[in-house]
C-alpha cells in the first residue's frame, strides 16, 4: 500500500469536524418553493462543470431496498417468529445460539441487500443525471447498488465497506475476500430456490435457518473466522480498494475546488453527518462557484451562511430524480 497516497475519507472528514463550529446562524430551507427549487436544481445539474454526488441510506430506502415491514417479512418472517428480530438492521446485532444460525441470517441480510437490484430503479435515474458529467460518487451505503446501476467503479468510494466482503478476526490479516460464491451457497444450502428473474425465493415448504457446520466461512489465508467487513469499530480493514478509492475522491475534490461544482447530497441522515453532509457544507462556503442541493425525504436544510447558495428538497428521492430527468 503506498503510504504518500492522499487518505480523502480522513481529510474530508477533518474538513468537517473543522468548519461545523462556523454554522451557528441556524438552518435555512433554501430560497423559493419546492417547485422553484426543483427547476433551479435542473439548471445546475446542467450548467455544472462537475457533480460530487453524496448518498447516505436515504437513497436506497428510496429505491425500495427497505430494512422492515413487507420485505423484511417475506424473508425473514420465519428469524422474527422465532428470535422476535424486528428488522434487518437490529438482526445483524442479534446474539443468535450457535454459528450455523448466524450465518444462514446473515447470508440472507447479504443477499437481499447486495446480490439483487433495488425494486425501484432510482440508482439508474440517477446515473442518467449525471453520467455525461465530471462526477464522483462519495457514499456510506454498502449494498453496492451504484456498481450495480451502472456506474464507473473508479468513480465510486464506499466509505463503510461493502457487504459483499469479509475480513478476518485476525488483526493481523488486512484484507478482504468476495463474498459472493459463499453467499450463494448458503441460500441454497436454506432451500432458497430461485424465481423466473433468477432471485432466491423461499420454498412454499418453509426454509431452513441453520446452515451445515462445513459451510461456515473461514479466512482462505489464515483459517479464523471471518466478520464482516463493515466499519464498526477499529477493527474494519481498509483494504487497497479502499485507499484507492479514498485516493481518487481526494484527487476529484482538489482539481475542482476553483470549478463550478455541485454537490449533490442524496438521502444522508444524522448518524454520519461528518462524512458526507458537513464537508459539502463546508466546501460549498469555501468555493464561490459551488452549490449545494440537499434532497432528503424531511430533513433537507443547510446553513444560512450558505443558503444562496443551496436548494433544499423535501419528499422522495425517486420522486425528485424522474422530474429532474
Amino acid at each position: 500500500m503506498d503510504q504518500n497516497r492522499t487518505n480523502g475519507y480522513q481529510e474530508t472528514i477533518q474538513k468537517g469536524i473543522s468548519a461545523v463550529r462556523l454554522f451557528r446562524s441556524g438552518e435555512s430551507k433554501g430560497n423559493g418553493g419546492r417547485d422553484a427549487q426543483i427547476a433551479r436544481l435542473k439548471e445546475e445539474l446542467a450548467r455544472a462543470d462537475a457533480i460530487v454526488v453524496g448518498a447516505g441510506a436515504g437513497l436506497s430506502t428510496a429505491a425500495g431496498l427497505t430494512y422492515s415491514g413487507e420485505r423484511f417479512a417475506r424473508y425473514f418472517g420465519d428469524f422474527a417468529a422465532r428470535f422476535g428480530i424486528q428488522d434487518i438492521y437490529s438482526g445483524g446485532f442479534y446474539p443468535f445460539p450457535d454459528a450455523e444460525t448466524r450465518w444462514a441470517w446473515w447470508a440472507r441480510h447479504i443477499y437481499y441487500n447486495r446480490y439483487i437490484d433495488a425494486p425501484r430503479p432510482i440508482y439508474r435515474k440517477l446515473l442518467e443525471l449525471v453520467r455525461d458529467k465530471d462526477y464522483f460518487v462519495i457514499t456510506t451505503n454498502v449494498d453496492h447498488q451504484f456498481q450495480r446501476a451502472g456506474f464507473d467503479k473508479t468513480r465510486l468510494f464506499f466509505t463503510q465497506g461493502d457487504y459483499g466482503l469479509f475480513q478476518s478476526v485476525n488483526p493481523l490479516t488486512r484484507k478482504t475476500y468476495d463474498n459472493e460464491d459463499w453467499v450463494m451457497r448458503a441460500m441454497e444450502a436454506q432451500g432458497f430456490v430461485k424465481d423466473a428473474d433468477g432471485v432466491f425465493q423461499i420454498p412454499p415448504s418453509g426454509a431452513a435457518m441453520r446452515i451445515p457446520t462445513a459451510l461456515i466461512p473461514k479466512c482462505p489465508d489464515d483459517g479464523a473466522d471471518v466478520t464482516m467487513n463493515l466499519r464498526a469499530d477499529d477493527s474494519f480493514v481498509e483494504d487497497e480498494g479502499w485507499h484507492r478509492a479514498s485516493a481518487a475522491y481526494a484527487d476529484f475534490l482538489q482539481r475542482h475546488k476553483t470549478a463550478r461544482t455541485l454537490y449533490l447530497e442524496i438521502g444522508v441522515g444524522a448518524n454520519t453527518p461528518v462524512i458526507i453532509k458537513y464537508p459539502f457544507w463546508a466546501m460549498t462556503a469555501e468555493q464561490p462557484k459551488a452549490i449545494y442541493a440537499c434532497l432528503n425525504y424531511n430533513e433537507a436544510f443547510c446553513p444560512r451562511q450558505i443558503e444562496k447558495q443551496s436548494i433544499c428538497i423535501e419528499g422522495d428521492a425517486g420522486a425528485v430524480l424522474e422530474r429532474l430527468k
